[in-house]
């Protein structure tokens, strides 16, 4: 698929030149490969930041999905169950 950027202001133009230099490769493939990264990240943000939604909002998203399975236990004991079997996650040195 091909498409047209307009207006793209010089100073971008300029970096995207050197790094297309500097990496060696076309003004386009240095596009193509900022462009996929950028999605790449977007999408990665994005999704951390759905991941660490507050507890409330948890809570009414497994309310409404409460029904939708079957289980013997309530609604509460399921988050309980949830909750306790959460781990911190892993140790990162920053």
């Amino acid at each position: 698929m091909n498409i047209t950027i307009r207006n793209i202001p010089d100073d971008v133009i300029e970096k995207i030149r050197t790094l297309s230099k500097k990496e060696k490769r076309s003004l386009n493939s240095e596009i193509l490969m900022i462009l996929e990264k950028s999605v790449e990240e977007k999408i990665e943000n994005d999704f951390h930041k759905q991941a660490h939604l507050n507890k409330e909002t948890q809570i009414k998203i497994w309310e409404k999905l409460a029904g939708e399975w079957e289980d013997s236990r309530s609604t509460k004991e399921i988050i309980d169950d949830i909750y306790e079997s959460r781990s911190l996650g892993r140790e990162v040195d920053l």
